[in-house]
């Protein structure tokens, strides 16, 4: 072999010897890097008006990957998204999976635009998630039906989102398509857990029409996979208008009814007698002690209540701890 061709061999072995190099260099760093980062779907957004590039794990909550706050978790303010770890929503003609699907074209859409996100303290909810307020996101999901307006807290409900809810809720979008529950249950927790008030635990609800919400308080064991449905409970109208007259006569309830219509009156000691509590109140005090007084003033009555056939909003519960990973509920999967 010549001295020409002999130099062309070389320097092709010494070619592929180098391309093999990088090939094994490549696979050992990708190997070294965990899955997450080739699944996970980056999506701009601005915090406090510095860029970063987020994770939404659902349509309401992301994980920051970069900036100033990288490593944080976001819970957004002002609306909620169905739970997207599993199939566990449904009212009026829904099924359980059919509600899964909007739960996930809600972290789709979330994840394909670039959003604005503001906190004045970056206060954070009871998981440590800083609470961002995302007026864009917001308004857009809530519009689309992905979403509905929901209120923690005596912060107004802005005009935008109302009216986001109203069309959505007007034109059967998203959520709304089959049905518009007086109460949508967003979260379900068992008594086995605690954390609720005099020994009850809670369950949330949202008020379609308002946006907010208050503790479903009760004492309820579930069972892994039960079905936990909002329905009133309600008193034959003979023992509602003995129920009534006592209601009256406390001085607390008294009080409050001169600043509000009878019928108004009726409709908070029915949200007493079907959920433990008078509903949300923009003054959290006067809601305690009416709570409080109704507690003593309603016991005699409890017994006699009848619920009602109609399910308003349904959701599955499945213990925190089994709703992801390998010992996820059979029913999540």
């Amino acid at each position: 072999m010549s001295a020409t061709a002999m130099k062309g061999v070389r320097s092709r072995s010494f070619f592929f010897a180098r391309t093999y190099q990088s090939f094994l260099t490549i696979l050992t760093l990708s190997l070294l890097i965990p899955t997450t980062a080739f699944a996970e779907k980056t999506t701009k957004v601005f915090l406090n008006g510095e860029p970063a590039p987020v994770y939404f794990n659902d349509g309401d909550s992301f994980r920051v990957l970069g900036g100033r706050f990288a490593n944080t978790k976001a819970r957004l303010a002002g609306f909620n998204t169905l739970e997207s770890h599993g199939p566990v929503h449904a009212w009026g003609g829904w099924t359980y999976k059919e509600m899964y699907h909007i739960a996930k074209m809600a972290t789709w859409y979330a994840q394909k635009g670039v959003w604005h996100c503001t906190s004045d303290d970056l206060s954070t909810d009871t998981y440590g998630r800083i609470l961002w307020y995302c007026k864009d996101l917001a308004v857009e999901q809530v519009r689309r039906g992905y979403a509905h307006a929901m209120f923690v807290g005596e912060n107004p409900m802005e005009k935008a989102l109302k009216d986001a809810q109203d069309d959505a809720i007007k034109n059967r979008r998203g959520m709304w398509a089959h049905g518009v529950p007086e109460f949508v249950i967003t979260s379900t927790h068992s008594a086995h857990e605690g954390g609720g008030k005099d020994g009850n635990t809670y369950n949330r609800l949202v008020q379609s029409d308002t946006g907010r919400s208050f503790k479903w308080q009760h004492k309820q064991d579930y069972g892994e996979c039960e079905e936990v449905c909002v329905q009133r409970q309600k008193l034959l109208p003979v023992q509602m208008l003995d129920f009534i007259n006592v209601a009256k006569n406390n001085e607390v309830i008294a009080a409050y009814h001169k600043t509000v219509t009878d019928k108004e009156l009726e409709y908070r000691l029915e949200n007493y007698l079907s959920f433990g509590s008078v509903g949300y109140l923009e003054d959290k005090e006067l809601m305690d002690r009416l709570d409080d007084a109704l507690s003593v003033l309603a016991r005699p009555f409890l017994s006699g209540r009848v619920k009602s056939d109609e399910k308003q909003s349904c959701m599955i519960y499945v213990d925190f701890k089994r709703r992801y990973g390998p010992q996820k509920a059979k029913c999540l999967k």
